[in-house]
C-alpha cells in the first residue's frame, strides 16, 4: 500500500522473497507525478550517508544513472555546512548528490517496474481483509482516469501486506474496525514550516553543489541573525532552495518574502537570491508534530502485516532522517524475511529491528527540537547532559574535519 519512496524500496526487498508483488498507489508517481497525497514531495530532501549506501545496495548503479540524468555530485569544498552562520571545516573526501525527490522516485519506479515479480495498480486501499488472526489482503477502489469509471470493493488477497501510505495512513482506523488495537503513538509538537523554490542555475557559485545552515531557536529570528535554509544543485540546471522556520516565523508562499529571507541566509543562498532567477512558485509545507507508532508495545497484533516509512515514524525533516529511515526499514524487512517467518504470525521480529533505527532518529531529532523555546517536551532522562555533549561536538565540528568523511545525497 503506497508507491512513493518507502513503498518502492519495500517492493524491491519483497521481490526477492515473493512470487508476486503488487504496488497499490492512487497517485501518479514519477518526475511529473501529481503527488497529491504527499505534498512534501516538492520540498528539498536529504539522503544521508547510510541511506545513500543502502539505496545503492538495493539499486546498484543508481547514482551513476542519476548523474547521467542531470543530478550533480559535489565533493570536498563543494559541500558547505554552516552552524549559526559559521562555515564548518570542509571534509576533503565528502561526496553529496544533488537531485530532487520526484527525479529520484521516477528512477526508482523505473527500476522497480523492471523487476519481473512486481506490478503496479492505480487504486486506493479502503480496508483490510482479516481472516482469523491475520491480514489476508486489502479492499481497493480503482482510480478514476478521467472517464468517470471506478471499481469499488475489489479484493486483493496476499500473504503479506505492507503499509507505506505515509503520515495520513488509515491503518489504525481499519484495525479498530476489525477489533484490533492501533499502535500507540508518541508525539512531539514542533510547529515547523518550510518552503522550497527553484532558480535557474549558472556559474554563480562555481563548484558549490550543497550548502546548508541549521535552524536556530525560534526566539533568535532577528535582523542580525542568519536565516536557516539549504540549497542544492539539482537536475535541469536548477538550484533548489528551502527555507525553514518555527512557530510564527514559518516561511510563506510570497516570492518577494522568500527572496528577502534568502538575503539573510549564508553566503551561497544570498548569492542565488541576488544573481539567479526564480523559475517556479514557492511551495510551502507545515510539519506540526513528530510522531512514531510503537507496535512493540501492543499485546496483540495481526499476522501478515508490516509498516514502513512515515506510517512507522515521521520526525522533524530538517535533520534529513525520513529517507534514511525508509532505507533502514527496508533492511529490517529483508532481515526478517530471510529468517523464513510464517505469514500467519505477527511480525514482531520486523518491528523490533525497525524500531531500533526509529529510536535512534527519534532521540536525535527530539533532543535537538527541545532546544526550541516553544517546544515543551516531554524531556527524556539525562537531557541536559546530552545537550551539553551535543553542543560541544557541534562546536568542535566547526573547527575540525572528521577523519572519516560521510557520503551523503540531497
Amino acid at each position: 500500500m503506497g508507491g512513493s519512496y518507502a513503498g518502492l524500496v519495500a517492493a524491491r526487498v519483497l521481490s526477492d522473497h515473493a512470487e508476486e508483488v503488487v504496488v497499490i498507489e492512487p497517485d501518479t508517481i514519477g518526475e511529473n507525478g501529481l503527488g497529491r497525497r504527499t505534498p512534501q514531495r516538492r520540498q528539498l530532501h536529504a539522503l544521508l550517508s547510510m541511506g545513500h549506501r543502502r539505496l545503492e545496495h538495493w539499486f546498484p548503479g543508481l547514482t551513476d544513472e542519476l548523474l547521467k540524468g542531470g543530478a550533480r555530485l559535489g565533493e570536498g569544498e563543494d559541500v558547505r555546512f554552516y552552524v549559526d552562520g559559521r562555515l564548518k571545516a570542509p571534509v576533503a573526501e565528502s561526496r553529496m548528490l544533488g537531485a530532487t525527490r520526484p527525479f529520484l522516485e521516477s528512477r526508482l519506479r523505473r527500476r522497480v517496474e523492471l523487476l519481473g515479480a512486481v506490478s503496479f495498480v492505480r487504486a486506493e486501499v479502503t480496508d483490510l481483509i482479516l481472516r482469523g488472526e491475520r491480514v489476508a489482503g486489502v479492499v481497493i477502489t480503482t482510480a478514476d482516469d478521467g472517464d468517470g469509471d471506478t471499481t469499488t470493493g475489489e479484493e486483493l488477497t496476499a500473504d503479506l501486506v505492507v503499509d507505506a501510505t505515509g503520515r495520513s495512513s488509515r491503518l489504525g482506523e481499519w484495525l479498530n474496525r476489525h477489533g484490533w488495537d492501533a499502535a500507540p503513538v508518541d508525539r512531539m509538537r514542533i510547529d515547523l514550516g518550510y518552503a522550497t523554490a527553484s532558480f535557474r542555475r549558472g556559474s554563480e557559485l562555481g563548484g558549490t553543489v550543497i550548502a546548508h545552515s541549521s535552524p536556530g531557536p525560534a526566539s533568535d529570528y532577528r535582523a542580525d541573525v542568519t536565516e536557516p535554509g539549504a540549497l542544492a544543485a539539482v537536475e535541469g540546471d536548477r538550484w533548489s532552495v528551502v527555507l525553514a522556520g518555527y512557530a510564527d516565523h514559518r516561511p510563506g508562499p510570497d516570492p518577494d518574502e522568500f527572496l528577502r529571507r534568502m538575503r539573510r541566509c549564508v553566503e551561497p543562498i544570498r548569492t542565488v537570491a541576488e544573481e539567479s532567477t526564480m523559475t517556479d512558485d514557492v511551495v510551502t509545507y507545515r510539519f506540526v508534530e513528530s510522531r512514531r507508532r510503537v507496535h512493540s508495545r501492543l499485546r496483540r497484533f495481526p499476522g501478515g502485516l508490516v509498516v514502513v516509512g512515515d506510517v512507522l515514524a515521521s520526525v522533524n525533516p530538517v535533520y534529513g532522517q525520513g529517507l534514511i529511515l525508509a532505507a533502514l526499514e527496508a533492511d529490517a524487512l529483508a532481515t526478517y524475511l530471510r529468517a523464513g517467518p510464517r505469514p500467519q504470525a505477527p511480525a514482531l521480529g520486523y518491528f523490533r529491528l525497525a524500531e531500533t533505527a526509529v529510536d535512534a532518529a527519534w532521540q536525535l531529532s527530539t533532543a535537538a527540537d527541545l532546544a526550541q523555546p516553544h517546544v515543551t517536551g516531554p524531556y527524556p532522562r539525562g537531557y541536559r547532559a546530552q545537550k551539553w555533549v551535543a553542543d560541544r561536538l557541534t562546536e568542535a565540528s566547526v573547527r575540525d574535519s572528521p577523519s572519516t568523511p560521510p557520503i551523503c545525497a540531497w
